[in-house]
């Protein structure tokens, strides 16, 4: 396994620790844990303040690959690898950010994780638009928006998803038409969209071509949220009840011209780059998480006397070795360089199927106990339910977003296998 941690990284876990325990007291210390998945809605105020304390530390951003976007685009030599590192090292101080390598930025992430430290409200921002404003953006838009992303002070959500256009992203219908002014009309609906009752912005995938089909024709937009009457936004109650995603609604809202990132039509080979930027250092962080997770069922089933179970026993065993089987596979893809064929859906399968199986062995420990709930099921009071029965209700949707079981297994039969491509049938709405 090509992935060690050296002497560098040890001295970086260190100030990352210190800083962590430096600052998780007072008004953060109640914060601890809060605002994961399933939790979103605990704390968001404390919350979006430690987005700002952790922008003030230069912890945001530090896994930014600050070359050129637009230099790689066009294939242009910026000159020896050395200028190249300079203007890298001397944008990330312009954006507030510290230097890491990719072992480093595993650390903080493990650190992170470990500590417990508040969920994080502006990882849309700085985990998927920010790199992908590096890839395909213009130098004057990595100005305009990544300093706020690396301050703390402005949160994203993601405009992908539609009714008719989930797991199918080409098939979206939402549109773009561009006015005399050089502005952009966007209207149509997206849905499942994480975090847009908080946001600040949306990066929007729209239809900008009449008539385009499929993935031709498509726009990646960059458009404010604060639009009263151009945007609605409707939350979605879970089944936890409560509500971290929403509906949105866009009646002719603005965008400008110079908020198309990667040019006019060229909103697929964009967008496909942003969804390649979801999975990376963030699963080790993860893992941490479902340990923890793992290690409160195993102490529910020694509480409860379950664990005298051997068939309980059995499964618990296995949900350990199949976690040490998921870090083994997160490193190996992690020292390839990312590179390595299907990875991403790999990976996805792997912890989507883990961790719902995690849900309804927490259930099973807990015997009859798990299906006792709060007095009124209907009464808007997500916080009656325990740890446990979130984790079992929410973990089901696990195997559905960020790209469903099928979907992922479609993806490594034809891109990574080879076998045919499963038949397309009609577009919706057309013969």
């Amino acid at each position: 396994m090509d992935f060690e941690f050296g002497a560098a990284d040890e001295a970086f876990r260190r100030e990352a620790r210190a800083w962590l325990q430096a600052r998780l007291n007072g008004e953060f210390a109640g914060a601890a844990g809060r605002g994961g998945p399933g939790s979103e809605h605990e704390r968001g105020d404390v919350r979006r303040a430690w987005e700002r304390e952790l922008g003030r530390g230069g912890w945001i951003g530090i896994g930014w690959d600050t070359g050129r976007g637009s230099d790689r685009d066009t294939g242009r030599d910026t000159g020896r690898e050395a200028d190249r590192e300079a203007d890298r090292g001397a944008d990330r101080a312009a954006y507030g950010v510290r230097r890491a390598t990719l072992t480093q930025q595993v650390v903080w992430a493990e650190e992170y994780a470990r500590v417990r430290a508040p969920g994080r409200c502006g990882h849309i921002g700085e985990n998927l638009l920010a790199p992908t404003l590096l890839a395909h953006g213009s130098k004057e838009q990595q100005d305009e928006f990544l300093p706020a992303i690396a301050r703390g002070e402005t949160l994203w959500c993601q405009g992908y998803s539609e009714p008719g256009a989930g797991s199918d992203l080409a098939g979206l219908r939402t549109t773009a038409v561009r006015d005399a002014d050089g502005t952009y009309r966007i209207t149509g609906q997206k849905i499942w969209t994480s975090l847009a009752h908080e946001a600040d912005w949306c990066f929007v995938l729209a239809r900008t071509e009449p008539g385009s089909r499929r993935h031709h024709g498509l726009s990646f937009l960059l458009l404010p949220m604060d639009q009263p009457g151009r945007i609605e936004v409707r939350p979605i109650r879970q089944l936890t009840g409560t509500s971290e995603f929403n509906e949105v609604f866009f009646d002719g809202a603005r965008a400008r011209d110079a908020h198309v990132v990667g040019g006019e039509g060229n909103g697929w080979r964009v967008a496909m780059g942003l969804l390649g930027f979801e999975r990376g250092v963030s699963t080790l962080a993860q893992q941490i998480g479902f340990t923890e997770e793992l290690g409160r069922v195993v102490r529910e089933a020694l509480r409860g006397g379950t664990a005298a179970d051997p068939v309980l026993r059995d499964r618990l065993v296995r949900q350990w070795a199949e976690l040490r089987v998921m870090r083994w596979n997160a490193l190996r893809t992690l020292g390839d360089g990312g590179g390595v064929a299907g990875a991403p859906s790999v990976a996805k399968l792997l912890w989507g199927g883990w961790h719902q199986r995690l849900g309804d062995l927490a259930m099973a420990v807990r015997g009859t106990a798990a299906a006792v709930g709060p007095a009124d099921w209907s009464a808007r009071s997500p916080y009656e339910l325990d740890a446990l029965q979130r984790l079992f209700l929410f973990s089901r949707a696990d195997t559905i977003y960020g790209g469903s079981d099928e979907i992922q297994r479609n993806i490594i039969a034809e891109r990574v296998l080879g076998l045919p491509r499963e038949a397309k049938g009609p577009v919706r709405g057309t013969p």
